[in-house]
């Protein structure tokens, strides 16, 4: 498969005017009613930062243009990874996640997720010390919110067991299964292999735990850590899933498959499908011609998203290139990818269009032959 693209790269979120003007980790989907939508933390200072926002998108042109980003999940604490999808006649789920003032607190003493400093110390910890024990109670965790209106208006806040950056799918049968980061091993301490599970979501807000994906070893026997799958159905009924995998202390991810025939009840062993370093973490679209269309970032140069396709259901992929490059920094990915009305494709992902400026949401729209 050869990449053509459509056009140059577009920015579609960011808050130009503001110090607040820190996006990324986006999902794009397309709506019911025709509209395309994009969610993605945004209004952040920087990658952590206790005052991110997931906010929403709308385009009614095909990508052409957006609407300013709104707040959709916005709690005290810093909410993260927008998914979103839309199932049934009218609904959209929107799930994020966030974590503790504490956490927040020794990123910004130890310097882990900035550059060399932290910019507005003393405003990040102004209103970290402002959060009281009982809010951390009541918002700490992974959330969804459900809307019935094409995303119009959204419902009350759900907790979910599990977080991923793209959120659930739907199964043929209208249900919604949520493949994730177990959040309870998370807290628990000295859990360093979290595991990733699989729940139904109900349109109630009430999780059912559907099976797990076993913890796994790379070739040499090292157990690989994982995270931040995407699962979806395909045509024959099986579950494939794309997780994020790395080794303890190496900075090097690489994307993993495996596979469900029974709704996510069990999975078979995961299998790598890219070398060593060779991106993640992935989206999967089932494009109108059959061919499933997969996605992902890679963090060594040339940083930028690339593409693979498979014509057979996943049994095997070819890689097919890139659809944007950055040489400023490998700080990207995330990406997802729609369909547009003329099978053309609009990827959405965060980059920094310039080294010492922040991420943002981008778009590039290509097509394949």
């Amino acid at each position: 498969m050869k990449i053509n693209l459509n056009g140059d790269v577009q920015i579609i979120m960011s808050n130009p005017h503001s110090y607040h003007n820190y996006f990324a980790w986006p999902t794009v989907t397309r709506l019911q009613n025709g509209k395309i939508a994009v969610v993605a933390s945004g209004f952040r200072l920087s990658h952590v930062c206790p005052f991110g926002k997931t906010v929403i998108s709308y385009s009614e042109d095909e990508g052409k243009t957006y609407t300013f980003p709104a707040p959709v999940i916005d709690t005290v604490l810093d909410d993260r990874d927008g998914g979103i999808l839309a199932y049934g006649d009218k609904n959209v789920i929107v799930t994020s996640f966030n974590n503790t003032p504490d956490f927040q607190k020794e990123r910004i003493e130890h310097g882990k997720g900035f550059s060399k400093h932290c910019p507005m110390k003393p405003y990040r910890y102004a209103y970290l010390d402002s959060i009281s024990e009982e809010e951390v109670d009541k918002y700490y965790g992974a959330l969804f919110r459900i809307s019935s209106d094409c995303g119009v208006t959204f419902g009350e806040m759900f907790k979910s067991p599990v977080t991923s950056p793209h959120g659930p799918t739907v199964l043929s049968d209208g249900s919604l299964l949520w493949v994730g980061t177990n959040f309870r091993d998370i807290n628990k301490n000295n859990c360093k292999t979290p595991r990733l599970s699989a729940y139904r979501i109900h349109s109630n807000g009430k999780t059912e735990h559907v099976g797990d994906i076993e913890n796994f070893c790379n070739d040499n026997g090292k157990i690989v850590l994982s995270c931040e799958p995407y699962a979806t159905e395909i045509s024959s009924g099986r579950i494939l899933c794309h997780i994020r995998a790395q080794i303890a202390g190496d900075s090097a991810i690489t994307l993993y498959q495996t596979h469900s025939d029974d709704k996510g009840k069990t999975w078979s062993k995961p299998e790598k499908i890219l070398p060593e370093n060779g991106g993640a973490p992935s989206h999967i679209l089932k494009h109108s011609s059959g061919i499933l269309i997969c996605t992902y970032g890679c963090r060594k140069k040339p940083f930028g998203i690339k593409a693979m396709i498979s014509r057979n259901n996943g049994e095997s992929w070819e890689d097919s290139g890139y659809i944007y490059t950055n040489e400023d920094s490998a700080d990207l990915g995330y990406p997802s990818t729609v369909e547009l009305n003329d099978k053309s494709l609009a990827t959405v992902f965060y980059a920094h269009p310039e080294e010492n400026e922040p991420a943002v949401i981008m778009q590039q729209k290509w097509n394949f032959v």
